[in-house]
């Protein structure tokens, strides 16, 4: 499907896992906490109660580290009917504090794009999340001076991506998004009349996945680099 990008002329990028590594923390938080718990029950079973719990807190916790540590406590709560000890709790505490003060390891050719790109196009960065660890990790990147605007959504749903648009006075179709995510990064764009590049990350948690059917018809790329977006638009 030919898709037309002349009329762009604002980009948004995703932060985690788009621009720098994210998820490859969290599976190893979850490895040691299975280990943690598994005295308790099977890996399999322990991801499976942890990804439920996640799941069930994301109205009241929202994303980012933070709310994955609590979903952690009470998983291990409920996995040990209670009797897990102080001792395990701090160590899941630690765990969750070892991944808010991990690098920011900037994915490959992150810079010469926003670089390249920031010449000719306003650049927004549009990402979900805690916003302490959010800005401190934008901090940590030096990329904050490409950015002419930086949000932290609590979701990125249509009606999020809406509304950032009509407060900054951008036009839809005059707007590309970047993202490693289908689910949160494209095709809540597409369904808003923007444009969308999928960048896929490695490894995907598994709420941001989306079924052959959700995807079909949608107008979209997908690119196997960053470096890509390059080629395809400027």
């Amino acid at each position: 499907m030919e898709i037309d990008y002349q009329n762009i002329k604002v980009i948004g990028f995703d932060a985690d896992d788009t621009l720098w590594v994210n998820e490859t923390y969290f599976r190893e938080a979850e490895i040691a906490f299975t280990k943690l718990l598994s005295q308790y029950e099977t890996p399999n079973k322990i991801d499976q109660e942890l990804f439920r719990m996640e799941i069930d807190n994301l109205p009241l916790y929202g994303y980012g580290v933070k709310a994955f540590t609590l979903s952690m406590v009470e998983s291990a709560l409920e996995l040990s009917n209670y009797n897990i000890s102080t001792k395990t709790i701090e160590a899941i505490l630690n765990i969750g504090k070892d991944m808010l003060d991990k690098p920011v390891e900037l994915l490959d050719g992150v810079e010469e794009v926003l670089k390249v790109l920031s010449k000719k196009y306003r650049l927004i960065l549009a990402t979900k999340g805690d916003l302490l660890d959010q800005e401190r990790k934008l901090e940590k990147s030096g990329l904050t001076d490409y950015f002419h605007h930086i949000e932290v959504l609590s979701d990125k749903k249509e009606k999020n991506y809406s509304r950032l648009l009509n407060h900054l006075d951008i036009n839809p179709s005059e707007f590309l998004m970047v993202g490693n995510s289908l689910k949160s990064d494209v095709l809540p764009l597409v369904n808003i009349k923007a444009h969308a590049i999928h960048v896929p990350f490695h490894t995907t948690w598994a709420h941001e996945e989306v079924t052959e059917e959700e995807k079909n018809g949608k107008a979209y790329k997908t690119l196997n680099s960053l470096r890509d977006i390059i080629k395809l638009i400027d």
